[in-house]
């Protein structure tokens, strides 16, 4: 997929704000500090669109993104280890769970998880959570720039394992990526294009 257009819409956090446009959305979330908005810019080829920073916890609103005039890329505030007060946790997180629960144009979420780690319970646990809701998703791991091929391999295998072992009778969907070096990058957009194809082929039908 080539990416044409992408521009910022709208950031808020009450999910009946969002925008109603009929057309597909992708959201990504994933914990404090994983790489989050240098993915999004690196897919999207635009290296200010998602604000980056060094302090986790940075995104703390459902922030919008139209690309291409025809789907949504929806950055979502990190869960877990995120310096902010227990109330403003408190309130993000429960907006995080109105707009899986509530939003009729999410056709996938990606949950991005450092590859450079061992499995993190919270990671298991919020997927868990989105196999409970029938929320499709599919994990992207990312700073695979940081580990050499092999030890990319053994971290993907061991994670992969550790959800088979888990609550999954099938492993998830799921990407390696580098916001450093773009690896990755072709394989997400793809994927996207592919559901964004048949989503507008049955609104035809």
């Amino acid at each position: 997929m080539l990416i044409k257009t992408a521009n910022f819409v709208m950031s808020n956090s009450d999910v009946a704000k969002c925008p109603q446009e009929p057309i597909p959305e992708y959201a990504f979330i994933g914990r404090s500090n994983v790489g989050k908005s240098s993915l999004i810019n690196m897919l999207t080829d635009h290296k200010g669109l998602a604000k980056t920073s060094g302090k986790p916890g940075k995104t703390q609103l459902i922030n919008h993104f139209k690309i291409n005039d025809n789907w949504f890329l929806v950055d979502l505030p990190g869960y877990g280890y995120a310096k902010v007060s227990k109330r403003d946790k408190k309130t993000f997180q429960k907006y995080i769970t109105n707009y899986f629960l509530q939003r009729g144009q999410l056709v996938c979420s990606f949950v991005l998880v450092d590859i450079r780690h061992e499995p993190q319970k919270i990671d298991l646990e919020f997927m868990e959570w989105l196999g409970e809701n029938q929320i499709p998703f599919c994990i992207i791991f990312t700073k695979a720039d940081k580990l050499k091929p092999r030890a990319i391999q053994i971290n993907v295998e061991s994670y992969i394992q550790e959800l088979l072992n888990g609550v999954w009778q099938e492993a998830p969907r799921y990407f390696v990526t580098s916001s450093t070096n773009g690896s990755g990058r072709e394989e997400v957009l793809s994927f996207i294009g592919t559901i964004n194809a048949d989503f507008f082929e049955q609104q035809k039908g």
